[in-house]
């Protein structure tokens, strides 16, 4: 009897199939969720610099940091999912963000230990809205940003001042300072950006007419080679028109304008003479804020007085020039030879040091030098310049000196003459000394003047030269007298003179105050005595 055929029993097949299609789709169901959740996003904040959120199975951020456009690397600060500088960046520039997140788990072994996060962003900046503003009715400056602004600093006349702000906000506020000012600001729109867009801001009170800050203060001194600077609360066409403002004296030099608000005239060559007044007159009237700030005056010209020269710098360059016993060196960089430095020194002196240049100099002529003061010794060798110049001798530091003395310093040209000094003692035996650059040229016996009339003591230069001449007066008794053919005269303090005259002897009152010598002394003394030389009348 056959047996029996066994058949296989394939029932549960797709049930066991069906099962299996499940795992799969439940493990690949896991597997995107734990990819999808295990992400990581980066964008931009409006008060950290970035954001960063981490999902359920996002990991660990182990590393955050910034790099700007030209390859610095700062380290990022987290606090929660904000990202913060550890050093302040500049405002408005381009950087990128990374962040390094560590995986974990199953998800690190299937997706990598790291991942990276990348994003590019500018940073946030915030400009001056207007460099010309009026200040609000109770005279309180706002200054307007193009954006909200959390940290500022100005400088506020010689004040500087640095706050944070305690909200955020498009304008900030001076205070009340003068009605009409300049201001150099520079904020930043979040606390970890840095103060690097320092802007000029001119601030003017509301009147009638348009207003203009006017540099240097009107009024008062300039320098002669200082620009001149006019602001105005208003384009410069719409205050001035077409036409340029005048300036006198006629200066050298040409009006700029750096802005639509600002004229600025810059002097060539020495500018204004020093010590004198000087007038910009306008095309249209304008009005000038009081020291005060509550008086606008309208004016159509602007006045100053250029800085005097120093008395001070005028012995430095007469020292440099060989006119001076003495000589100078400055403390720091020399002064540059050109016309506008010179200018500038002419009358601010810089620092420096005098020192003899001989080493025997007579105590006499040591005894009369005062550095910063008109002494007689200045006075001297300013007569010899003058005289040497083709200027009118008057020992007075005139524009004339000044162009003349600067162009000698420019030029580096010197004096080589050496440096005299004559002294004359009055007690008897009387003799006068002829000292040269530190050499004793001669001693001789003279006569000073006689009791009714003596020769003043004192130290005076000498202001005329002359090879022979005639000499006439009145005698002590009232009668007059005249003697042509004198020679060799030195006048060195009114009438009196050093000169030869013919004696029986010398070394004793007998002149009407002159000093009287031997003619052949007096021939070898004229030479070394043109106008400026010091004579020393002394007990």
């Amino acid at each position: 009897m056959p047996e029996p055929t066994r058949t296989r029993d394939r029932s549960w097949l797709p049930r066991a199939g069906g099962a299996a299609a499940l795992v799969l789709v439940l493990l690949a169901g896991a597997a995107f969720a734990v990819v999808h959740w295990s992400g990581a996003t980066l964008g931009a904040d409006d008060e950290a610099l970035a954001r960063v959120h981490l999902s359920a199975f996002g990991g660990t951020v182990t590393g955050a940091r910034v790099v700007t456009a030209s390859g610095k690397t700062v380290p990022l600060v987290r606090t929660g999912d904000l990202l913060t500088p550890a050093k302040q960046l500049a405002s408005g520039q381009r950087v990128r963000v990374t962040v390094d997140v560590r995986r974990p788990g199953i998800v690190a072994w299937a997706l990598g230990k790291v991942r990276h996060e990348h994003l590019t962003l500018r940073t946030p900046q915030a400009s001056v809205a207007s460099r010309w503003i009026d200040a609000a009715a109770d005279g309180t400056v706002r200054v307007p940003f193009d954006g909200t602004v959390e940290r500022v600093s100005y400088v506020l006349g010689h004040q500087a001042s640095e706050r944070r702000l305690a909200t955020p906000a498009t304008t900030v506020s001076l205070g009340r300072p003068a009605a009409a000012g300049s201001v150099k600001i520079a904020a930043s729109a979040r606390p970890w950006l840095r103060l690097d867009h320092q802007a000029t801001v001119d601030w003017f009170p509301k009147a009638k007419v348009p207003v203009a800050i006017v540099s240097p203060k009107p009024g008062g001194l300039r320098g002669p080679a200082e620009p001149i600077r006019l602001t105005f609360s208003v384009p410069v066409r719409q205050a001035l028109g077409g036409t340029k403002p005048a300036l006198s004296p006629s200066t050298p030099g040409r009006w700029t304008k750096p802005d639509s608000h600002t004229l600025v005239f810059t002097p060539s060559g020495y500018g204004t003479g020093f010590g004198q007044a000087v007038h910009v007159t306008l095309p249209r009237t304008v009005g000038i804020a009081g020291q005060d700030g509550r008086d606008v005056r309208a004016v159509r010209e602007v006045s100053w007085t250029s800085q005097p020269g120093s008395t001070l710098r005028l012995q430095q360059l007469l020292a440099e020039a060989g006119y001076l016993p003495l000589d100078w060196a400055p403390s720091g960089t020399p002064v540059a030879r050109t016309r506008a430095a010179q200018s500038r020194a002419a009358s601010q002196a810089p620092d420096g040091t005098f020192s003899w240049r001989y080493a025997n100099t007579p105590k006499e002529l040591k005894g009369l030098w005062t550095p910063g003061k008109v002494d007689v010794i200045t006075r001297g060798a300013l007569m010899m310049f003058q005289d040497e110049h083709h200027l009118a001798v008057d020992a007075v530091a005139g524009a004339g000196v000044w162009k003349a003395l600067l162009d000698d310093t420019i030029a580096g040209k010197r004096h080589a003459g050496g440096y005299n000094y004559v002294y004359v003692h009055r007690r008897v035996p009387q003799r006068l000394t002829l000292w040269h650059a530190g050499h004793t040229v001669l001693t001789s016996p003279g006569n000073t003047g006689v009791p009714a009339a003596p020769t003043e003591l004192g130290t005076f230069p000498v202001f005329e030269h002359l090879a022979v001449t005639t000499m006439s007066g009145t005698n002590p008794d009232g009668s007059h007298y005249h003697d042509p053919g004198i020679k060799w005269v030195s006048y060195f303090n009114g009438g009196d003179a050093l000169h030869s005259f013919n004696r029986a002897s010398f070394g004793t009152p007998q002149s009407l105050g002159c000093v009287e010598l031997p003619l052949a002394t007096a021939a070898k003394v004229w030479p070394y005595t043109p106008i400026g030389t010091l004579v020393t009348i002394e007990q």
